[in-house]
């Protein structure tokens, strides 16, 4: 037949680039580590020194192609393989490593540089360092230095040509601060040699000048720029963006965005366009790919089923007929791995210990009137697999007792691979007994009363002892009734699925004495032959040849248990010797390992055999195992017609066997088939001649008295076409009936009712599903490819996860991993299957080797498959889940990866090489001009997004002074005695406080040591350094009275002065600060050594400390004779780490005052608690300001406190019955994170929150939806009402645009002066797109979004285009700018660069209102008009702030707040506390911190990485994981990401672990 090739011949194949992610262990050695990891692919020329030729002979060893020539040379080469012990496992083929090592050979010549991911020391573990760090390379050994003048080419230019030149790595990196100057030069070589043909890609960040020095302490102030000292020996260079950084890690994300420029394959078609509705792109089909061209198959029938000359009528009536005619006859031989003598169960011990077993169960368990068990009960079977004879005499007992054997694994442990799932079978059959051996009872856990343990999901069990001591003898006139075979349940035995579920699967007794009679029919057997056994005796073949058709022709069945073949590898074959038996039942790996352990023994003969039974010669790889061992056993009497591959499932039991030809030569059937064209479902033979191929062999025809057929996979069970691959399906007598308890799924696969294309019925007959994939060859032959749970589709493409291990077991030298301990699952991400191969990795394996291994094993697949794996992780030995027979628990391993559970010692990522349906990027659109943009929201019936707050016009007494030094005389001569300050201590006590008098004074008096002492001039600048507390309010009055501009600064912190004493320098420079204002304890402080190390103290300007002041106060106060003159500086380090002051005047301030005064119906009767950080913002005018304009007193809690002290600020608001409270974010998640366990004994303390009606948090960021609601729901318990939660929104040009205490109406006394604050539910997706789309909570996508608060008396909003400058509608995304008399003046900058940032405060619209004169807030949002009213009876607009403009990212053309991928990473994983993105050359980087132990660092990249692609169709970059608190937050809560990415360019965060995803 021309569709059939059996030469089996096979060539060269072409390596298709792949891209993997390999990353570096942070140690020194860096450059060193490279030159050795690159030394096996540096080019060689004729002439080098020893050392290259030996790396070359080296090299062609590993990777020798191996030709398939004469018999005689294939065996001496399997010798020579076994020899040096590196066969591979189950998945040899000869062919196969042939074309991975070809795929390999070509890969090398591209030269791949490998690399490692960063990793810290300690989690490197024992592995001994010596072993591949190679030394150093200033005292390097002659070898090396050969090295660099190999063939001429210097080894700094030849890396460079390598990184550019791999397709798949890029180089190592250390993440200590000892990298040498090569890094650098290698940096800067990427980076020139790029310079000409590849710009680098534009970097999207907005980033500064220079990098800043990071902080890995949380409570910490504000971080400044500065320019950065040199780290180790790092030089700092520029990336081609002309960025500087330093050089190692740049370095090698450089090499990263070079290997991702790369084309990679070409995309699929179905990528999905990313709209409101979410449709997948219809697929067109692709008219390229291979198709089924055949004709229609048809059913194959077998032979008739001679029915056996006197054969019995059940297996109980053969065993009645064996025990009474030859009791003698040995049944059973049980061999040991200790020295013990075989056990040998003969026919009449069998027939009289189950006679026995029978006659206990039915009628000495319970009493004669309620018996446990009737006949028809399920009961389970708990055995050893040494011990087949007590669980023969169990089966066949149960058999003659009419009871229903589930034979089942035994359970070790309480935590068992997949010991639950059995524990659901049990319940849903309705066991309540089982039965085991006093041997194996005595080893079952055990509870501190002695009784067995109840396992987990598992029923209450009757444990029965069957050994005969245990049970009493039978009456002698007691006797079963033996009945004929009929359609009552004979036995369940379990299936473990894909996901992990364990079915139960009935056969009937009908069923299994006519599959005992087609098998002995097939393979021939006859009475008293012998038998040996390897496999398992409690389900599939095993039970089936050994168990039961061995009864039915009173066969001798040697059985040899795994513990024994784990140490005797030979002991099958030697049983096969010492019983001279005729068949033996054995899987491939069986004989793989014999063939490991052979050693020519003199004594060995197989010339007995007549059928050697391979019970997983279905499986596409046993192929070679076969022809391997054939090859090295023909000389010691082993036929090759005794080679009988069979394919059997437990739904269709055997599917098919080849039949044992005596005398025979009729060789087998082999196809050698393309595996592309088999990946999309057709058969091929492969005539090019490539390396990617597959070669399968025949399990013969369909068996007696069955029908065959091959189905489509999905869909309609329609018959496939001759050369189309499909789902085998059998109608026969001989298969399950059903899956117990589960009709529906039964219904699916036991009644299949095959159609034609042309719509009518195959045949009468009902088929039942084999999960068996395969095809019906020339001549009825069955040919199996794979099976259904192992099939993978990717891409619209299937695969089979052994040909997977097979390849990835192929690609020598095999010393990293354990064979047999392999794995390949697909994960679904992203609309997709992707491929996840995970191995146990030998502990003499180095890091490096491993990664190596792991590249090749990447190329090789995706040479071969032309697929990607997604993920790639090795775990250390013996981790992974086991089957009792020792293999790895798929579904268990599957579930820990998806779990991150897996605890992976090297992992390794590639979703740029495998996500091919991202969503197409957004093109932007061309721009539209004002006209239409009017026309448009007008036809779509839009208003344009803009609101106000209620106008300023009333005025009161203390609102005539333009001043807030005015203000305060006033107050001092009208109220002197009134209490403006509280300042409470970290005990809960009133630490001091200020009447307006004493604050007067106190200021008169500092405005004089200003005169004296300072000898300041009217609008000097004075900074202000106080920790909080009444000091920093006097002082900054003071200043008022003496003409002086007061700036504000924040202390250094005293545990972390090295890095906040520059700050506060680098602050009194820009702000031009001629003279420092502060404590004692602070001057002691700045004069300390560590203080001088950091910044020398002769170089501050003059210090006045303000404890002791002069007596006399001062002559004449300062009256400004402008109110727009400036007030004071507010500076502040945005979230993006820049430093800026911006200029708050007379006229602004006292604005501010009033708007607040009046939002907040703030009068001096008033208690208002503050619990802020007194520097910048909002939080300094509430803690400074507000009480002198409006007269209400502030009690003042420092947040530093808090720290000391979580409740301080509570009990303090409970404790003086205060209604209204400011905090920050920071403040709230202290209180949520601290307090959580003890709100009940902060109730038992009388903590009682009910009298607050407003909480308002103030912010400059989105409101923080979820940890409000947490603190909300914690503190319920004490009476506070979630009502009362609020936030405000202020920002550098207006301190406060948005502010809503709300008054709950019982407590307000006049009124509510404005609606409950609203949530809404936006499309994530809508956003991404600048649109604005409202959806219902529990949406997908959605994002709930708080409002920011009522708009401030006196503030206009407009939402503008951040581009264009124009208004938009309320449904779209937009900058928010403010137009208001409390708008601050413009930035102060040391250099005067006011023009640069001058749009900041004086921006018009571009067309609209074009008069008005606007402030840029920054920050993107949106307005939406509600049908609410507040008390004057106005519309209420909320507006809701979405995040900062400057940190939005751009990728794929749509815009990402860090905030929504940082929600979704902190959810992925419960170790994961914190995190933070940013993106660095278009790469999106993550900084992840862990709370656990730093081997779980490693479970966090595959979570991290599913959960941004999945929820935001983002590729992950780069992975960082750190320690806790090293993301640097601010006073105020945020998270300052510039700064991180700068500490991270420059390898300053100390990580556990860095990964490179390719």
């Amino acid at each position: 037949n021309s569709t059939w090739n059996l030469s089996g011949k096979v060539l060269n194949i072409s390596l298709r680039s792949i891209t993997a992610s390999i990353s570096d262990i942070t140690q020194k050695g860096y450059e060193k580590k490279r030159s050795k990891l690159l030394q096996a692919y540096l080019p060689h020329t004729p002439g080098n020194t020893h050392t290259i030729l030996y790396q070359a002979a080296s090299r062609a060893e590993r990777c020798i192609p191996v030709t398939p020539s004469s018999s005689s040379s294939s065996s001496s080469r399997y010798q020579r393989r076994r020899s040096t012990g590196t066969r591979d496992e189950r998945y040899r083929s000869d062919v196969h490593s042939e074309a991975v090592q070809a795929a390999l050979e070509r890969h090398s010549e591209r030269k791949m540089a490998v690399l490692l991911p960063s990793k810290r020391q300690s989690l490197i573990g024992q592995t001994s360092m010596d072993t591949y760090t190679p030394p150093d390379s200033s005292s390097g050994s002659d070898a090396e230095g050969s090295l660099g003048r190999a063939g001429g080419v210097s080894m700094d230019s030849w890396i460079s040509r390598a990184l550019h030149g791999s397709p798949s790595t890029s180089s190592s990196s250390s993440s200590h601060s000892n990298s040498s100057a090569n890094a650098a030069r290698l940096a800067e070589t990427n980076m020139h040699s790029y310079g000409n043909s590849l710009t680098a890609p534009p970097d999207i960040t907005s980033y500064m000048a220079d990098p800043a020095p990071i902080s890995v302490q949380r409570p910490q102030v504000a971080m400044i720029t500065r320019p950065p000292p040199k780290y180790g020996n790092a030089e700092l260079m520029e990336t081609g963006d002309g960025v500087p950084v330093s050089s190692r890690v740049s370095a090698k994300i450089q090499q990263l965005v070079n290997t991702l420029k790369r084309p990679k394959r070409r995309p699929l078609r179905e990528f999905f366009v990313e709209d409101f509705e979410e449709l997948l792109e219809v697929q067109q089909p692709d008219p390229s790919l291979p198709r089924p061209e055949g004709a229609e198959s048809t059913p194959i029938q077998g032979e008739e089923l001679d029915r056996l000359k006197n054969c019995p009528a059940s297996l109980e009536a053969a065993l009645l007929r064996w025990g009474a005619i030859a009791p003698k006859a040995p049944c059973l031989t049980t061999t040991h791995s200790n020295t013990k003598q075989p056990y040998t169960l003969t026919y009449g011990k069998l027939w009289s210990k189950s006679l026995k077993l029978a006659y206990n169960l039915l009628h000495k368990l319970g009493s004669k009137q309620e018996p446990i068990i009737h006949p028809g009960d399920r009961v389970a079977l708990v055995y050893p697999n040494n011990d087949p004879a007590a669980f023969m005499v169990a089966f066949y007992g149960c058999l003659l007792a009419e009871v229903v054997p589930v034979p089942i694994e035994v359970p070790l442990t309480k935590k068992d691979a997949g010991s639950q799932q059995i524990g659901f079978l049990l319940n849903s059959c309705g066991v309540a007994v089982a039965l085991t051996s006093d041997a194996c009872h005595k080893g079952l856990p055990k509870s501190a009363s002695g009784d067995v343990m109840q396992f987990k999901g598992w029923p209450k069990l009757l444990w029965v002892l069957t050994d005969s001591k245990h049970l009493s003898k039978p009456p002698r006139e007691w006797f079963p009734l033996i009945k004929d075979a009929n359609n009552d349940t004979a036995y369940i035995e379990y299936k473990t699925c894909k996901d992990g579920s364990v079915l139960g699967i009935t056969v009937r007794r009908m069923a299994m004495l006519t599959h005992c009679q087609t098998l002995t029919h097939t393979c021939g057997y006859r009475e008293a032959e012998t038998m040996v056994n390897v496999l398992d005796f409690k389900k599939g073949i095993g039970l089936w040849h050994s168990v039961h058709t061995s009864v039915l022709n009173m066969l001798h069945v040697v059985s040899v248990p795994y513990a024994l073949m784990k140490v005797n590898p030979l002991s099958w074959i030697q049983k096969v010797c010492q019983y001279k038996a005729k068949v033996a039942c054995v899987k491939s790996r069986d004989l793989h390992w014999a063939l490991m352990a052979y050693k020519d023994q003199s004594d060995t003969t197989m010339s007995s055999l007549r059928m050697l039974l391979i019970a997983d010669g279905s499986n596409p790889w046993s192929i070679s195992s076969c022809d391997a061992f054939l090859n090295v056993f023909q000389s010691v009497g082993l036929r090759s017609e005794v080679i009988c591959p069979c394919a059997g499932s437990p739904e269709a039991l055997t599917v098919a066997v080849r039949r044992p030809q005596e005398g025979s030569s009729k060789p087998s059937g082999r196809g050698v088939l393309s595996m592309t064209n088999l990946s999309h479902g057709v058969i091929r033979v492969d005539t090019e001649e490539k390396l990617s191929v597959l070669t399968l062999q025949d399990v013969d025809t369909a068996m007696p008295g069955a029908m065959v057929c091959v189905v489509k996979l999905e869909g309609v069970p329609q018959l496939c076409k001759t050369d189309e691959i499909g789902e085998i399906c059998v109608s026969s007598v001989a298969s399950g009936t059903s899956y117990y308890g589960l009709s529906g799924m039964s219904k699916n696969t036991f009644e299949v009712c095959p159609v034609a294309c042309d719509g009518g019925f195959v045949s009468d007959c009902v088929f039942v599903r084999s999960g068996l994939l395969g095809f019906v060859g020339p001549g009825g032959m069955i040919f199996i490819s794979g099976t259904l749970e192992g099939l993978m589709q990717v891409g619209g493409r299937k695969h089979n996860a052994d040909d997977i291990i097979a390849t990835a077991l192929a690609v020598e030298p095999m010393k990293f991993i354990y064979r047999g301990r392999t794995v390949v699952f697909s994960v679904n991400v992203l609309y997709d299957e992707r491929i996840v191969l995970v191995a146990e990795q030998r502990p003499d394996s180095t890091e490096e080797e491993s990664y190596q291994w792991m590249s090749r094993v990447l190329q090789a697949i995706d040479g071969i498959h032309q697929v990607g794996v997604y993920c790639l992780a090795l775990v250390p030995a013996n981790t992974l889940p086991k089957t009792p027979l020792g293999g790895i628990h798929l579904s268990e391993t599957k579930q820990l990866f998806l779990e991150g559970a897996l605890h992976p010692c090297s992992i390794l990522m590639c979703p740029h090489s495998c996500i091919t349906n991202l969503p197409k990027p957004r093109q932007k659109q061309p721009e539209v001009g004002p006209a239409s943009v009017m026309v448009g929201n007008l036809v779509a019936g839009k208003r344009m997004a803009q609101a106000s707050g209620r106008d300023l016009s009333h005025m009161e007494e203390n609102e005539q002074f333009l001043f807030l030094s005015e203000v305060l005389q006033w107050r001092a001569q009208t109220t002197p005695d009134h209490i403006l300050y509280t300042l409470i201590n970290s005990r809960g006590a009133i630490g001091s406080s200020l009447t307006c008098l004493q604050l007067h004074k106190r200021a008169e008096k500092i405005a004089t040591l200003l005169y004296e002492r300072g000898q300041l001039r009217d609008g000097d600048h004075v900074a202000l350094v106080y920790p909080p507390g009444l000091d920093l309010i006097a002082a900054f009055y003071g200043c008022l009275y003496a003409g002086c501009i007061p700036i504000t600064v924040r202390p250094p912190h005293p545990q972390n002065i090295s890095t906040t004493l520059p700050t506060v320098k680098m602050i009194l420079e820009v702000s031009r600060s001629v003279c420092v204002m502060t404590t004692q304890a602070i001057l002691k402080l700045l004069k300390s050594r560590d203080a001088s190390v950091a910044v020398d103290f002769k170089s501050w300007p003059p210090i006045l400390e303000t404890d002791d002041l002069p007596k006399r106060r001062c002559p004449l106060l300062y009256k400004p004779c402008d109110p727009d003159t400036l007030a004071y500086l507010d500076f502040s380090v945005s979230t993006t780490g820049m430093l800026a002051g911006v200029k708050m005047s007379h006229n602004a301030t006292s604005a501010l005052c009033r708007s607040v005064k009046l939002q907040c119906e703030f009068y001096p009767s008033r208690e208002v608690a503050v619990c802020l950080d007194p520097y910048c913002g909002l939080g300094f005018v509430l803690w400074c300001l507000c009480s002198v304009y409006a007269g209400q007193q502030s009690v003042l809690i420092s947040p530093m406190d808090l720290e000391v002290n979580p409740a301080l600020w509570l009990q303090s608001v409970s404790q003086f019955k205060v209604r209204d409270t400011f905090c920050s974010y920071s403040v709230m998640e202290l209180c949520t994170r601290s307090l959580s366990s003890l709100t009940d004994s902060l109730k038992g303390r009388g903590m009682d929150l009910t009298r607050v009606r407003s909480c308002v948090v103030v912010a400059e960021e989105r409101p923080r939806v979820a940890l409000t609601q947490s603190f909300c729901k914690l503190f319920k318990d004490v009476g506070l009402h979630p009502r009362a939660v609020s936030t405000a929104f202020g920002c550098r040009v207006n301190l406060a645009v948005c502010l809503q205490p709300h008054r709950l109406g019982k407590l307000a006394e006049q009124g509510t002066s404005g609606p409950d604050p609203t949530t809404v539910y936006v499309d994530m997706r809508a956003l991404r797109h600048d649109r604005v789309r409202l959806v219902e909570r529990g949406s997908p996508h959605g994002l709930p979004l708080m409002e920011s608060g009522k708009i401030l008396p006196g503030v206009r909003i407009i939402i503008a285009n951040p581009e264009t400058k124009g208004p938009i509608g309320d449904s779209h995304l937009g900058e928010i700018w403010v137009h208001s008399p409390q708008n601050a003046s413009g930035y102060f900058t040391v250099f005067g660069e006011e023009n640069v940032r001058s749009d900041h405060f004086g921006a018009r619209l571009s067309f609209g209102d074009t008069q008005t004169v606007w402030a840029r807030t920054g920050y993107l949002g949106f307005l939406r008009r509600t049908d609410l009213t507040d008390a004057s009876g106005e519309r209420h607009d909320d507006l809701y702030v979405v995040g900062a403009l400057d940190e939005v990212m751009e990728l794929r053309g749509m815009k990402y707040h860090p905030i929504d991928i940082e929600t979704s990473i902190i959810r992925a994983h419960r170790n994961i506390t914190e995190c933070a993105v940013f993106t660095w050359t278009n790469l999106l980087v993550v900084v992840v911190e862990l709370d656990g132990s730093e081997q779980e660092a490693l479970d966090l990249v595959p979570m991290v990485t599913n959960v941004v692609l999945e929820e935001h169709y983002l590729i992950v970059g780069v992975v960082v994981v750190v320690d806790t608190g090293v993301i640097p937050i601010n006073s105020r809560g945020e998270k300052q990401r510039m700064h991180l990415r700068d500490g991270f360019l420059a390898d300053q965060l100390d990580p556990i672990y860095v990964a490179y995803n390719m």
